[in-house]
């Protein structure tokens, strides 16, 4: 089937190539010259596990293409799929000018039938809007429809949820466009739900608001586990054994980010007080989520005894591991705190730090994380890397100047840690003495939010 893929972010660029891989011809279009040359050479604009050997791969058997031309691509193709940026606006509602854009430039491009297909996140709507803007902007007569077909990759394993999705969700106006896409997907052998439009777009922010909601109600057990002396991983694994919760999404920490759950909730939150409900749980979970990198911060902040020369080794700066995406990363958060309040930190990632210096070049990047602890006041563990889970702390142990591990994202054994002579603070986990002490104050936590904690640069949303 031939195929053109508009966007050539995360979500676009994933799904072109793995439309490739499946046998398609596809071409992925970006507005980006520089964008396009790069993906020809075979410079990728993002990091993802495997991403460039299956570009590559694709690319030299001629089923994968990189192109402005956006007009030729459109005329050449079956389905079009829309996967450009949709970023929030500051009221929480959802920018679709790039959806819009993309729309006036299919319409220009129309030649004959053709399916249009939202990749994209969008508010619910959008398959109307997107329709109203083809039908106002079209040169010829000619028909199309617009589909609604979710993503639900992951960044760190978007190849593999792309190839393996927990179902595929199609929103089509009828059965006939429905089966166009089925076809399209049945090389995948995966479940398949097809629904009207509108439908299929509240599917993906219902999802991204129930797991964002989830994560949230687990950090929100951590801190009463924090103030009771329980420990919060044993008390998730009781709660993930029930097969009506299971334990997916159950790992408390410094709170979500990323590109997705941030922006989808307020864009939900936004879109139901246009339908006229106030979505008061999930404004909840928003508020909650804001607030528990600054309990981290807090809980760094009592035990040092303040930040001012102290320093501080900072492991992670993407928002999850197996990424470089800083989007809402409250790795970022915590170390733009750290340095507001005079600390001197090193920090290393894997691979975010080229993309963390245009951001915050103040901090002292180092070549691995035993050069980041030389010397180090505290170690704080922020990002889930997997090399992060496998450190060596009897060897960290004779670099650092104080044996002190914040361990954000409760990757360690505390007892083994206490072995080699570590005081360990973990989120929800008992720790030296420090039960109920670290108390975080609403209107304080308001004034950090706003002051504080700095907005941290976005890149594209898809």
């Amino acid at each position: 089937m031939n195929l053109c893929v508009i966007g050539t972010g995360y979500v676009g660029l994933v799904t072109g190539v793995v439309f490739s891989e499946l046998g398609n011809d596809v071409v992925c279009v970006d507005k980006l010259e520089a964008k396009i040359e790069n993906l020809k050479k075979g410079v990728m604009p993002i990091y993802e596990p495997g991403l460039e050997e299956m570009v590559a791969r694709n690319v030299a058997e001629d089923r994968l293409r990189f192109t402005t031309d956006l007009e030729t691509a459109v005329a050449d193709a079956e389905v079009i799929f829309i996967a450009v940026g949709t970023p929030p606006r500051e009221d929480g509602s959802t920018d679709l000018s790039y959806v819009e854009a993309a729309a006036k430039g299919i319409a220009r491009s129309l030649n004959r039938y053709k399916v249009i297909v939202n990749k994209s996140t969008v508010p619910v709507g959008t398959g109307d809007f997107v329709r109203r803007v083809i039908e106002d902007n079209r040169r010829r007569t000619v028909d199309f429809d617009v589909v609604s077909n979710p993503e639900f990759l992951r960044e760190g394993s978007a190849i593999g949820d792309t190839l393996h999705p927990d179902r595929i969700v199609i929103g089509a106006p009828n059965r006939v466009v429905a089966m166009k896409l089925l076809e399209l997907y049945a090389p995948l052998e995966r479940p398949m739900i097809v629904t009207d439009v509108a439908s299929a777009e509240m599917i993906k922010y219902a999802s991204n608001a129930f797991l964002a909601v989830k994560i949230t109600f687990a950090n929100a057990i951590a801190n009463i586990c924090d103030a009771a002396g329980a420990d919060v991983t044993l008390v998730a694994k009781g709660m993930g054994l029930d097969s009506r919760i299971g334990p997916a999404f159950l790992n408390a920490g410094i709170g979500y980010g990323g590109s997705c759950f941030p922006k989808d909730t307020r864009s939900l939150i936004h879109t139901s007080e246009s339908l006229g409900y106030n979505f008061d749980l999930l404004e909840a979970a928003v508020r909650t989520n804001d607030r528990q990198p600054l309990r981290f911060i807090d809980k760094m902040r009592t035990v040092l005894g303040g930040f001012e020369g102290k320093t501080i080794a900072l492991l992670g700066l993407a928002f999850k591991g197996n990424t470089d995406d800083l989007r809402d990363s409250k790795a970022m958060e915590i170390a733009e705190v750290l340095l507001a309040e005079g600390a001197i930190v090193q920090a290393f990632d894997p691979v975010a730090m080229d993309n963390a210096k245009a951001i915050l070049p103040n901090l002292q990047y180092v070549k691995n994380s035993y050069e980041a602890t030389v010397g180090a006041d505290a170690v704080a563990v922020v990002t889930e890397w997997n090399e992060f889970k496998l450190l060596n702390f009897e060897r960290i142990a004779k670099t650092v100047k104080n044996k002190i591990v914040f361990d954000g994202r409760n990757l360690y054994d505390p007892q083994q840690l206490r072995r080699y002579g570590f005081a360990y603070f973990g989120v929800g986990r008992p720790g030296n003495g420090l039960e109920g002490q670290v108390k975080i104050d609403d209107g304080l936590l308001s004034k950090l939010t706003e002051a504080a904690v700095p907005t941290v640069s976005k890149k594209s949303a898809v």
